[in-house]
């Protein structure tokens, strides 16, 4: 059965202070409707311009991710996204009050908490996967950063981090499905070396940040007049350095939390493809910029993709939904003239039928005998056979009924078909059936090309 989207069943709230900003956020998260897709909502701003949660739209990753669309900027969301796509929520309308999402504990738990306590609900529509064909890979040799994704049934991460520290040393993390996310990646939170504290704050960074968001790494000796010029200059309490390298009193969720917390943002940055993903992902110190510049890779294969028809899948080793027995009981056509040879697919908008042209067919002894084409019309009456299968499967007994051609319009014959090719016929209804009036649209698929379509019109009449 097919996978619906999934939306919020209520709005949540949450309130906090902004990572780098340090300014006091609220943020609503709303149910939206199918198709909507994640996108944040300005309310702070006047006409509350709406910036969308796509790759498209990465601005800046120096510390996190930015969107930014028309002048109008949303940062720090990689958690939140992270949460939505962890729970398998599609749509989302995000309204927030100020520029930067808030950081919460510094993880993505408490968005997870928030939204599985008001519950998640499912949609009429079917959920539209990524499915990744072929092995994409992404280098950044300089930084010794490498993305690389395999085709697969579903969607896993494995990330692996080594920073030359002592403390940290190499770490690994995997998550092997979503359902993994809420209590093995959702409770990890962001870390930071102690050395970065000083530079970031002198840059106007990390305004709300202390250690209750983040883990701070101690890799060297530090001195306590050290510490103290740092909780000066970020007005925080004393530190100390605790013997697990980290410090005062942080106590670490898990072993490798920094690697899983690294695996976290990979999940939400991976969200800005904009549709959820059918792959495998190995990755090797990832950070928001290689996140970003590998989903801008994948994006940009669905838009190639999107150019291109939507060829039905067909395998020949799976039962049909009708065979030719089947068919026969249909229609009233028979051999030489029946050109369809099985139905694998047919919903009450749609069918997908299938015949196998072979150098046995009759017309190929006159039709170019030297060079063996299938004519043209028999195509579009091999369409109008399975049209004629998807109509007559909206009336008791159709063994009782015939369809008959009323119109063929916008006819395009784009390539041969010769002995050996399979056809694909599919076909979908352009309108509701009135009065036994059928009008659909039609293509035949030869591999993933399209090799004719047309727009047939078909009239159901009772014939016995």
């Amino acid at each position: 059965m097919a996978e619906k989207q999934k939306t919020l069943a209520a709005e949540v709230h949450f309130s906090g202070k902004g990572l780098h900003t340090g300014l006091m956020v609220n943020m609503y998260i709303k149910p939206a409707a199918a198709n909507h897709g994640i996108r944040f909502m300005r309310i702070d701003l006047d006409e509350n311009p709406i910036v969308h949660a796509i790759v498209d739209n990465v601005i800046d990753t120096s510390r996190g991710t930015t969107l930014d669309e028309n002048g109008v900027r949303i940062s720090t969301l990689e958690h939140l996204l992270a949460a939505l796509t962890g729970l398998g929520v599609d749509n989302a309308l995000i309204e927030i009050d100020a520029p930067e999402v808030p950081i919460l504990d510094g993880s993505a738990k408490p968005y997870v908490e928030g939204i599985e306590k008001v519950g998640i609900v499912e949609l009429e529509a079917e959920k539209k996967f990524f499915e990744l064909k072929e092995r994409i890979e992404f280098h950044d040799v300089e930084k010794g950063i490498e993305i690389v994704a395999f085709p697969d049934d579903h969607f896993s991460i494995t990330v692996q981090i080594d920073y030359n520290s002592k403390v940290l040393g190499n770490q690994y993390a995997s998550m092997n499905s979503l359902k993994e996310f809420a209590k093995e990646i959702a409770p990890c939170r962001t870390f930071v070396f102690l050395h970065e504290l000083e530079l970031l704050a002198k840059h106007n960074l990390i305004k709300g940040g202390d250690i209750d968001n983040a883990i701070v790494i101690v890799d060297r000796k530090v001195e306590q007049e050290e510490l103290d010029h740092l909780s000066a200059l970020l007005n925080k309490p004393k530190f100390s350095v605790q013997p697990e390298g980290v410090l005062n009193n942080i106590e670490l969720r898990f072993r490798n939390e920094p690697a899983r917390h690294k695996l976290l943002d990979m999940v939400g940055d991976l969200t800005l493809v904009g549709m959820p993903i059918k792959a495998r992902i190995i990755a090797s110190r990832p950070g928001h910029h290689a996140n970003t510049e590998f989903a801008k890779l994948l994006r940009k294969i669905i838009k190639k993709e999107s150019l291109k028809p939507a060829v039905p899948k067909y395998n020949p080793a799976e039962n049909p939904l009708l065979d030719i027995n089947q068919i026969m009981k249909i229609l009233p056509h028979r051999p030489p003239f029946l050109l369809v040879d099985k139905i694998i697919e047919r919903t009450d908008q749609m069918i997908v039928g299938i015949k196998n042209v072979t150098m046995n067919e009759p017309f190929f002894v006159g039709h170019f005998p030297g060079e063996p084409v299938m004519p043209g019309v028999l195509i579009i009456e091999a369409l109008a056979q399975c049209g004629g299968l998807l109509a007559l499967n909206t009336v008791e007994d159709p063994e009782t009924y015939s369809t008959y051609f009323l119109k063929i319009d916008k006819v395009k014959f784009k390539k041969k078909v010769v002995p050996g090719d399979t056809l694909i016929f599919k076909l979908e209804l352009i309108e509701p059936i009135r009065r036994g009036i059928v009008t659909m649209w039609a293509q035949a698929f030869v591999g993933n090309a399209v090799v004719t379509e047309a727009e047939l019109c078909a009239q159901i009449v009772k014939t016995k």
